[in-house]
């Protein structure tokens, strides 16, 4: 496609591009590098808002500590955003945290990588419809078989397991309470911890 239109005025930006709605996964790999999180769903190119302070401490508090437990127990690899996550073909996220066990390596790419077996997703006021509502029909349909939502104004942990193809609740953790994972008995982490002034 030309960058020139018109009396030989540059073209905008946006016209080098697919326009949304028909954005391929081939298109989507060809993006520049960039430090930003982007998504693709349903052909369209998705940009989450910038993360406030409280949704950084959070993932970080979380991270640390999933990292460190799946570490000292050789039971697979935990990453962090920006690392694309392959939901299905055209569905393509990027998880605050996640997790995929060690028999599930095959799923681990230097691109992207497959379906989790555990996702993080820390709300804020400008996720917080879709983490409760695309990411976990999203995250239920590609098989995904625990999901987190952690919510820094409310102070809270909920936790997701997949039973048959749905998501029931484990538990909704609140300060002063341990919030707990049933897939990876004994992880467990104080609510407080997550949310440090």
């Amino acid at each position: 496609m030309s960058a020139r239109r018109g009396k030989g005025g540059p073209a905008p930006v946006a016209e080098l591009f697919p326009p949304q709605g028909q954005w391929t996964e081939e298109d989507y790999f060809a993006l520049p590098d960039s430090n930003r999180r982007i998504e693709l769903s349903e052909g369209r190119l998705i940009m989450p808002p910038h993360p406030t302070r409280s949704h950084q401490v959070a993932v970080e508090e979380l991270y640390v500590r999933l990292r460190t437990f799946v570490q000292e127990r050789d039971l697979g690899e935990v990453h962090i955003a920006p690392l694309p996550v392959r939901l299905w073909p055209g569905k393509i996220r990027e998880p605050d945290i996640f997790f995929i066990a060690k028999e599930h390596r095959d799923r681990l790419g230097e691109s992207y990588c497959g379906v989790p077996d555990l996702v993080v997703e820390v709300t804020s006021p400008g996720t917080r419809r879709v983490d409760r509502g695309e990411k976990l029909y999203e995250y239920a349909k590609a098989g995904v078989a625990e999901y987190w939502i952690v919510d820094p104004d409310e102070r809270t942990v909920e936790v997701y397991t997949l039973r048959d193809g749905v998501y029931e609740p484990l538990d909704k953790f609140r300060e002063g309470e341990t919030a707990r994972s049933e897939l990876l008995p004994g992880f467990e982490v104080e609510v407080e911890e997550v949310f440090r002034p």
